[in-house]
């Protein structure tokens, strides 16, 4: 397998208006950002994936885009950012920043142009247009974010789409004048000197030109849009075309967050020799504790179906394409909570799901917080809440669909993306170290407990368990570059695999259960004495000392164990 700088980062995300407010405005900021790198750079990782920071009307966080070449005020000035690349490069960390361009704000100008009606107006087929249908929408689709996903504009009597929110109207990518213009933005922040982009909702940018009506599900108030918006011939196209105008040119990484997707599909994005990404985000371990037909579910996720689909594109992308690795970022919950255990056993689990998925074949993602095992902050009453998909939904199926508001609520609790959106936890002092003068959203309030200040200097902490995860992949290559083979596919407690590199052999023991349980090793390892490159319990055990037998080995709550073998 061909070596790339890529395949052996790992990589930080930060959801900037969350991490470090410098200026006691109780906002996340830029300059917050740069007081904070050496602890990066301590903490191991290579590259920082930097959410979007462009202006904006933050109706989606920032995922609203009204200007690409400019910066939003509360984050900061373009002089701030320029400051940041250079200061991040002096630590040899890389800038992987986070753009959009499915859609963009309702207030950029391209938008406010295209709502002329002049006949002749050059901007006029930069978003997706159409007439209505029996005193309607053009279609019966439904937005992401509830409602319909058209929105009619009174001057020109006609309906934009929008796949999001109604102030996030999709771009026109059949215009080739819409894709010279990203095409140059882009090359323009390449200049500046950031390294790479990740793409937010890059698989949509191709839409079926016929717009038919979507398959609506019992109950539900709108039309299936997926099949129609998603995956489309026309985005590998486009997206071949910004490889060879834009990626192609520079030694850069790219990441596209692709919705929706097959192990086939991630072949074609991210395939080694399709030229489209250098790697994709896939959801479909994000869905494995969805409810019957929506995400907004309070089930508790089974082992053997998040195995079956980690496992499922671990092969089907080994030696065809790569794998980003991620347990959450700044649109799931907070993985301890959701995975593991964030009471009794919050400390052991937090370390087990990140050894778990650091030891796979791909490049992992840390999101702020991740590497001190923050948790979700279950909010009282809908009203704490801000995220507009979340309250959207709450609303929508409680008034709109007679859905129990109490089930609801601990759905929202559960899954709103506010929960990786809390203030990151510095230390334990006032607003947890974040600023001055207190945070935007809410801080949990287990920020005493749980915070940097509290791990950094603590040998056994999570954070310093995640150095040593990071620190292990630059001195292995076997965890970089080796096959994926994986075990006891059925099991509902455990979630076991071997790495292979030539004649190199790692045996990953990751425990999801509260109870102790016996694991049958398997037979290629009778006999032979490892070494214990990491685990959540005792250093660097003995693999014999934990045999109950010859053939199986011991595994207490949520332990995580590392075996290597030569």
């Amino acid at each position: 397998m061909q070596k790339e700088w890529w395949k052996e980062a790992v990589i930080y995300q930060i959801y900037p208006r969350s991490f470090k407010d410098s200026n006691g405005d109780k906002i996340g900021d830029i300059p917050g950002i740069i007081e904070k790198l050496d602890y990066l750079k301590d903490l191991g990782v290579d590259v920082v994936w930097l959410s979007p920071v462009y202006k904006s009307p933050n109706v989606d966080n920032g995922y609203d885009i009204s200007d690409y070449k400019s910066v939003m005020e509360e984050f900061g000035t373009m002089e701030d950012l320029e400051c940041l690349i250079r200061e991040m490069h002096k630590r040899d960390l890389k800038l992987m920043m986070d753009i959009v361009v499915n859609h963009t704000s309702n207030q950029h100008e391209w938008f406010k142009k295209s709502c002329q009606p002049d006949e002749d107006n050059p901007y006029a087929d930069f978003y997706i247009w159409r007439k209505g249908k029996d005193g309607g929408p053009p279609n019966n689709w439904g937005s992401f974010f509830g409602g319909s996903a058209w929105e009619y504009c009174e001057a020109r009597k006609m309906y934009y789409l929008h796949m999001f929110a109604k102030e996030q109207p999709d771009l026109n990518w059949e215009n080739p004048n819409v894709r010279h213009e990203v095409e140059q933005m882009m090359n323009w922040w390449m200049q500046k000197g950031v390294d790479g982009f990740r793409l937010d909702v890059i698989n949509l940018i191709g839409k079926d030109q016929k717009f038919p009506d979507g398959k609506k599900q019992e109950g539900e108030l709108y039309g299936d849009m997926i099949p129609f918006t998603h995956n489309m011939p026309q985005a590998h196209i486009y997206i071949k075309e910004l490889n060879e105008k834009v990626f192609s040119k520079y030694p850069m990484i790219t990441v596209g967050e692709t919705l929706e997707t097959t192990v086939e599909d991630g072949k074609k994005y991210s395939g080694f020799k399709e030229h489209e990404l250098n790697m994709i985000f896939t959801f479909e371990h994000m869905n494995v504790d969805n409810g019957s037909n929506s995400k907004w579910s309070a089930e508790r996720f089974k082992l053997s179906k998040l195995k079956s689909i980690m496992n499922r594109w671990q092969m089907g992308l080994q030696g065809n394409a790569w794998n980003s690795l991620y347990w959450n970022n700044h649109d799931q919950p907070r993985v301890v909570s959701r995975f593991g255990n964030d009471q009794e056993y919050w400390e052991k689990s937090a370390k087990m799901l990140g050894t778990c998925l650091h030891m796979m074949q791909g490049t992992p993602y840390i999101y702020q917080g991740e590497e001190i095992g923050m948790t979700n902050d279950y909010l009282e009453k809908i009203e704490d809440y801000e995220d507009i998909e979340s309250l959207t939904s709450y609303y929508q199926r409680t008034e709109g669909m007679g859905e129990d508001p109490e089930y609801m609520f601990k759905c929202v609790q559960k899954k709103s993306r506010d929960n990786a959106r809390t203030a990151m936890q510095w230390d334990d002092s006032e607003y947890a170290g974040f600023g001055d003068e207190g945070c935007w959203f809410t801080i949990n309030p287990n920020y005493k407990t749980i915070n940097v200040k509290n791990q950094i200097n603590d040998a056994e902490s999570i954070y310093s368990y995640y150095k040593k995860l990071i620190q292990l992949r630059k001195n292995y290559p076997i965890i970089v570059y080796g096959d994926f083979h994986p075990l006891y596919e059925e099991s509902e407690k455990n979630y076991c695999y071997i790495r292979e590199l030539g004649k190199e052999k790692l045996l990953v023991l990751c425990s999801f259960s509260e109870e102790e349980q016996l694991v049958e090793l398997p037979d290629e390892f009778f006999g032979r004495k490892g070494i214990t490159l990491i685990s959540n319990y005792d250093k660097l055990i003995d693999l014999n000392n934990c045999i109950e037998d010859e053939k199986t080995v011991l595994l207490k709550a949520y332990e995580a164990r590392v075996i290597y073998y030569n």
